[in-house]
């Protein structure tokens, strides 16, 4: 009886010492410092996208939409991983397109808080010097900006120039645009509508709280995209050249601002649009037929304000 306690005693004492197996925030061997996106020839940086996406998933397949970005149409792309190991030493990771991306070997993969700013590299691993000129990197030119709700939202596309001069990466939060909030007590969104080098226009949207990286974007650190001087925005008073003051879009006393979206469309000095929520980004009022109005100026004339319906065309002057 006495050796039947002494066996289950020590037993127990070895079972106390043992560790199950369970993944610690600091399990791993390498801490990532910088991740991009593409081809030899064309990449971005996606180190912000891929912090998000470590805080969601250990694991994911690798495609174009996870980054929101093509940087190399009709070629197969590369994400690359510079990380560094427990004794210093660096080296990188690369997973071809549509293999799946484990983080498990990478310290604090779920927290995402890794990453330098501070060290920016080439494809090839090699550190940038901070005085190159990167103005062209990205793929994507900024028209404008609104941050909001499908509601209600502000036009921000000036207070986002600034932020981008400042930094390739930030928190969006209220305070990011100077204490603003369109829609008190809603979640909102920062809308960036953007044009790629083909001439093709697409959105791109960030959750409040998310972070925005830039590196996509073509021209963000000089901070000289949208508005007037791109052919994009609105011309100055007298200039003799078509100028949206206002346009909202909606119906049943729904509505939205749809101003920048309006002047993004205007090409040289004409307006010429098919009116239809795709344009817009938006539908303010589900189920109902919507209603462009616009109010605009030619040169140093009065301003008119003109009407249309939703499925028809706009044409200024």
């Amino acid at each position: 009886m006495q050796r039947r306690h002494l066996t289950l005693g020590l037993a127990s004492t070895l079972l106390a010492g043992l560790t199950l197996p369970t993944r610690a925030e600091d399990d791993g061997e390498f801490v990532i410092l910088q991740a991009r996106y593409g081809t030899e020839s064309k990449q971005v940086d996606v180190t912000g996208r891929l912090r998000e996406l470590a805080r969601r998933d250990r694991r994911f397949k690798l495609t174009n939409d996870l980054f929101g970005v093509d940087p190399d149409p009709g070629r197969k792309k590369t994400l690359r991983i510079f990380a560094r190991d427990r004794q210093g030493r660096e080296r990188q990771f690369d997973y071809r397109e549509y293999d799946w991306v484990d983080g498990a070997q990478f310290i604090g993969w779920g927290r995402g808080d890794w990453g330098d700013p501070a060290d920016s590299r080439g494809w090839r691993g090699e550190r940038n010097d901070p005085r190159n000129d990167r103005r062209d990197e990205g793929e994507f030119t900024i028209l404008y900006a609104t941050y909001g709700t499908d509601r209600r939202e502000a036009d921000v596309t000036d207070r986002l120039r600034e932020l981008a001069r400042r930094d390739e990466r930030f928190r969006l939060t209220n305070e990011s645009f100077g204490g603003i909030d369109p829609d008190p007590g809603q979640t909102k969104r920062l809308r960036i509508v953007a044009r790629d080098r083909a001439g093709q226009q697409r959105s791109f949207e960030y959750r409040e709280y998310q972070t925005v990286d830039g590196g996509q974007f073509i021209g963000w650190g000089r901070g000289d995209w949208g508005g007037n001087g791109n052919g994009w925005g609105p011309q100055r008073p007298g200039s003799g050249r078509l100028a949206i003051d206002s346009a909202s879009y909606g119906g049943d006393g729904r509505w939205v601002d749809v101003t920048q979206a309006v002047r993004a469309q205007v090409r040289g000095e004409r307006l010429d649009i098919e009116v239809r929520n795709e344009l817009f980004g938006v539908d303010p009022a589900p189920g109902q037929r919507k209603t462009l109005s616009v109010t605009y100026r030619w040169g140093n004339e009065p301003t008119n304000t003109v009407r249309v319906r939703e499925g028809d065309a706009i044409r200024l002057p």
